[in-house]
């Protein structure tokens, strides 16, 4: 089922979206912006474990990341590796490193194409490459269980010559809830349109619930943004109002409902072992072919309790934000699947269906108005459709396509599809669920190679 928990968590500034702009493969979503199609959603395990993990179930010792960079000579592609780990019953550190051999063979062959006559000072010059600053960044995550319950991370990654970033979080894990307190220095957003933005200082605290059997689910939060933030790779427009300096209280409740159309049960191992057949599925959460239907519906508030007079975007006009808002936001999704993915071939076919609802007031006022164009419109009045293909091509290898259409835009002149992500995924046998996944965005012109688990 397509992840319906992807509408609350997005009214929060904790929505992390996969990207290879910085060390932990994250940037954050963008309060306000349409949902991120699934795809697109960070895996939840930290990268570094992931590095870790990989190197000692692959023969994978490095993992390749594509991203063109606002400092076009840092290189767009770059391969990633866990360079030191440790690991104690309380204690864990980790230390990374990203080399950019595309950087370093256009440079050399800078280098050699402006040579008149070769002397011993042209190997000098090319050794110096080898160890320039700008061909490395380096990473250190360090993670420290204070109780059973509690745990503190900090990472700190630094990317040549060209900037530093921190990050601290504290977990606190209750019989019900979950407690975050996170802040960094600086924190990157990205938002619907693949345009990222750095916040100089984010710092947050959440309390979320879990799932509960009357599929009642709330979140609480407070954030706070300091100093003006900062375009990455968008050329014009100004910042996105949620990431101007304040502080801001929010809260969303949502309430999510499933219906089984048909379900056929994963076969138990008793079956297995009784029919004298080995087998087990490629991943246990796609191991039921199913038809059904299920939804999320509710609601959000957010309080600016400290909004700056005369905030100043970078287009030199003062911008005025709402100190008190609320708004209803729903989803509805579809999901067939074909197959128990227990064969090697032709044993695996899903596809999921998701109309979401960002924002209900700006759909409505959209309706009201006669569906006119107006350029200053909020960018959620239009309802997306979320569509998802899955398809197994051999053994644990699995095609995927995400993709989000805008339905407002297919009225009119605009390109309906918003954005589209395409990845290869390889599904580990001996994990519950744990999978590889390769991913590309066209539209961000950028991917990576990531651990997963427990999602599907």
């Amino acid at each position: 089922m397509a992840k319906l928990r992807t509408a609350i968590d997005s009214a929060f500034f904790d929505l992390n979206v996969a990207s290879p702009q910085t060390f932990d493969g994250c940037a954050r979503s963008i309060p306000g912006d349409p949902f991120p199609v699934d795809g697109s959603v960070a895996s939840r395990l930290l990268r570094p474990l992931q590095l870790s993990f990989i190197r000692a179930n692959s023969p994978l010792w490095v993992l390749p990341s594509f991203s063109p960079t606002s400092p076009r000579d840092l290189g767009s592609f770059s391969l990633h590796s866990l360079l030191f780990r440790f690991a104690s019953p309380t204690w864990w550190l980790g230390v990374t490193g990203q080399f950019r051999p595309r950087k370093l063979i256009a440079e050399i062959k800078n280098e050699i194409s402006n040579i008149d006559e070769f002397d011993i000072s042209i190997v000098k010059d090319v050794t110096r490459h080898f160890i320039n600053k700008s061909m490395f960044s380096l990473g250190i995550h360090s993670e420290f269980a204070l109780t059973s319950s509690t745990s503190v991370s900090f990472s700190a990654e630094a990317h040549g010559e060209k900037g530093r970033r921190q990050k601290l979080m504290v977990y606190h894990k209750l019989p019900e809830h979950d407690l975050t307190f996170e802040a960094a220095w600086p924190q990157l957003f990205v938002d619907h349109k693949g345009k990222y933005w750095d916040v100089p200082e984010s710092i947050s605290a959440d309390l979320s619930s879990l799932v509960s059997e009357s599929g009642i689910r709330y979140h609480i939060g407070i954030h706070k943004n300091g100093g003006n933030p900062s375009s990455v790779n968008a050329t014009d427009g100004s910042p996105p109002l949620s990431l101007l300096p304040g502080l801001c209280a929010k809260a969303a409740a949502t309430y999510e409902m499933s219906r089984d159309f048909w379900r056929e049960k994963a076969d138990s191992e008793e079956d297995i072992w009784d029919n004298k057949k080995k087998s087990t599925p490629y991943d246990s959460r796609l191991a039921e072919p199913h038809a059904a239907i299920s939804g999320t519906m509710g609601g959000s508030c957010a309080s600016w309790i400290w909004n700056p007079e005369n905030i100043v975007g970078t287009d030199s006009r003062e911008v005025n934000r709402s100190r008190f808002s609320a708004d209803l936001f729903g989803s509805v999704c579809y999901s067939y699947q074909q197959g128990k993915f227990t064969k090697d071939f032709r044993d695996f076919t899903k596809v999921d269906a998701r109309l979401d609802i960002p924002s209900a007031s700006a759909f409505a006022k959209k309706v009201f108005s006669g569906f006119k164009r107006d350029v200053n419109e909020q960018a959620a009045a239009s309802p997306r459709l979320n569509l998802i293909f899955q398809q197994q091509i051999a053994g644990p290898f699995v095609f995927r396509a995400d993709s989000r259409v805008s339905l407002m835009s297919m009225l009119g002149k605009g390109g309906p599809i918003e954005d589209f992500i395409c990845s290869i995924n390889y599904s580990f046998k001996s994990l519950p669920s744990g999978k590889i996944v390769a991913w590309f965005s066209p539209k961000r012109k950028e991917g990576m190679v990531e651990l997963r688990l427990l999602e599907f």
